[in-house]
């Protein structure tokens, strides 16, 4: 099962996934075939040119181009998945929280979206963080029962 992540390169959550053996689906694999893209000539962009226009699809044309172009490439990996785990409410060091107008509009496409989604607080406590886990595995289990 393919299994999509928010924040879309956690490697705490990649990793949880692949453990329950299930695909993780990150912005890692996507980032890096497009880094190795002759098309594109500008690698700390990550985006074409075009990125930026297909971005419409999730936000209106008032919304920066940096946004649109940020969902560009991350909302897919989104509907592409069978599920999505998503800790919200991270601190600054945890996921890329480098634009919180495309954050919001993530967790909005993941909490509106019709794909088994499970949307948690990151834990702050060792207690919490053994919930979250179990929470997550038992979620992972249930989505893949039902395949």
């Amino acid at each position: 099962m393919r299994v999509a992540i928010y924040p879309p390169n956690s490697l705490i959550l990649s990793d949880l996934i692949e453990r329950a053996g299930h695909e993780p689906v990150t912005i890692m694999k996507e980032l890096s075939d497009r880094v190795r893209d002759a098309e594109i000539d500008s690698p700390p962009l990550n985006i074409t040119p075009e990125d930026p226009s297909k971005g419409l699809k999730w936000a209106s044309a008032e919304a920066p181009s940096g946004v649109r172009g940020r969902l560009a490439v991350f909302a897919p990996i989104y509907e592409g998945a069978d599920a999505i785990v998503a800790l919200k409410d991270g601190p600054m060091n945890f996921g890329c929280l480098g634009c919180a107008r495309t954050n919001e509009f993530l967790l909005y496409l993941i909490h509106s979206s019709s794909i088994p989604h499970l949307i948690l607080a990151y834990p702050t406590t060792e207690e919490e963080a053994v919930c979250v886990v179990q929470r997550i595995q038992s979620f992972l289990a249930e989505v893949a029962s039902h395949d």
